[in-house]
């Protein structure tokens, strides 16, 4: 971890000499160009100047002037990896807006609270607790923007802002409905938890690509398949003909685990649609290669039932079909990269790595030693013959 300097480091005797909105404006441009040392330097130094006590340890307690710079210090932290100091950041603005009922221009809301959840080092019930503080504090603002057109702010900019407040709160319940599913799985209530509070999420965020898969996997749990199937399609159907800027598209990590979930529900052809994006978008990623060779392997067992070893199908798979063999070597060129990138980033997953090999092994069995000087730079696009107009 980057570890930053404290309150009581010699650079915090330094006066500053800008005025706390200077110092405000200049933390978010660095922030915002990843200047992470500059970014930091400049909230500091906001710090200092609206609570000098609190900044040079005279004081134990920060005043509430200290909330937005406090806030700041938190985000600054996280990007810089330092999750201790940005807790404990987070944790000293919680105390000042213990129900995040201040406005959120003097640091007040949610934000603090769901950064709480994620950072807890208890997790379970303790990130539950401070994901609900969170709900409840965006609840609160829904109602009120519901009422009232904040001044300054257009009917149209007040609806845009209840939509994303919504959609705030969806992902707090999908964020515990994972938690349920997972560090709270042993409790008595878990599915009838996830149930409840997929539910509520739902009504929040109903077209919300992260609901919707959030849906799919409970309902995976539940073996309700067709459920999740559906689920899924509507999912990828919000974003999957945007452009890969467009901010409606969810991010890389989302994906990811959006192309597990089509996986497990046996959706393999929507799931290297997925994959390929992926790919296309960062061709370093160990996971999306990995799970790009798996899903081919998947597709080439489907299309042939399961495989036979290497003694009943002779080398290059003589006893299975063209589209077979042509599924599992697309399988070998994704799963040899992912190896290759695994190596050259010295990747930390064990069983990630494992799995590959054995997969690799398998498919050795099958279709006979790689053929070295066949094997490209990069993975080829895999193409599925109904996009490509040709019939099985």
């Amino acid at each position: 971890k980057t570890k930053t300097k404290t309150r009581n480091s010699p650079s915090h005797t330094r006066k500053p000499s800008k005025s706390a909105e200077e110092l405000y404006a200049l933390a978010i441009e660095s922030f915002e160009q990843s200047n992470l040392e500059a970014a930091l330097k400049n909230a500091q130094d906001l710090l200092r100047t609206v609570d000098p006590s609190f900044a040079s340890q005279k004081s134990s307690s920060p005043l509430p002037i200290a909330l937005p710079a406090l806030n700041l210090l938190g985000e600054i932290n996280i990007e810089a990896g330092d999750e201790d100091a940005a807790r404990e950041y987070f944790l000293l603005a919680a105390g000042l807006d213990g129900d995040g009922a201040l406005p959120e221009e003097a640091g007040g809301g949610a934000e603090k609270f769901m950064w709480l959840a994620q950072l807890s080092e208890e997790g379970g019930f303790d990130s539950v607790k401070w994901f609900e503080k969170g709900v409840v504090c965006l609840k609160g603002q829904i109602e009120s923007l519901s009422k009232v057109v904040p001044p300054g702010l257009s009917k149209d900019q007040a609806e845009l802002m209840l939509e994303e407040k919504r959609e705030q709160v969806a992902d707090a319940l999908c964020s515990v409905v994972e938690i349920y599913m997972t560090d709270l799985s042993w409790e008595e209530d878990a599915e009838q938890k996830c149930e409840t509070l997929i539910t509520e999420a739902m009504m929040y965020a109903p077209e919300s690509p992260g609901v919707l898969q959030c849906l799919a996997s409970v309902r995976l749990s539940q073996v309700r398949v067709d459920e999740a199937k559906s689920a899924l399609k509507r999912s990828m159907a919000v974003w999957k003909d945007l452009d890969p800027d467009d901010e409606s598209v969810p991010d890389y990590a989302a994906r990811i685990s959006l192309a597990r979930l089509l996986m497990e529900a046996e959706m393999e052809e929507d799931a290297m649609i997925v994959l390929e994006r992926l790919a296309l978008e960062d061709d370093t990623s160990v996971e999306s290669c990995y799970l790009g060779g798996w899903c081919l392997h998947l597709m080439a067992e489907k299309r042939q039932g399961t495989l036979p070893d290497g003694g009943e199908t002779g080398a290059n798979g003589s006893n299975l079909d063209d589209e077979a063999v042509s599924l599992l070597q697309a399988s070998r060129k994704w799963l040899t990269n992912t190896i290759n990138l695994y190596n050259l980033q010295q990747y930390e997953d064990e069983k990630l790595r494992q799995h590959t090999e054995e997969l690799l092994q398998k498919l050795t069995d099958v279709l006979g030693p790689a053929d070295q000087s066949t094997m490209p730079d990069e993975i080829e696009e895999w193409v599925d013959e109904e996009d490509s107009g040709d019939e099985e």
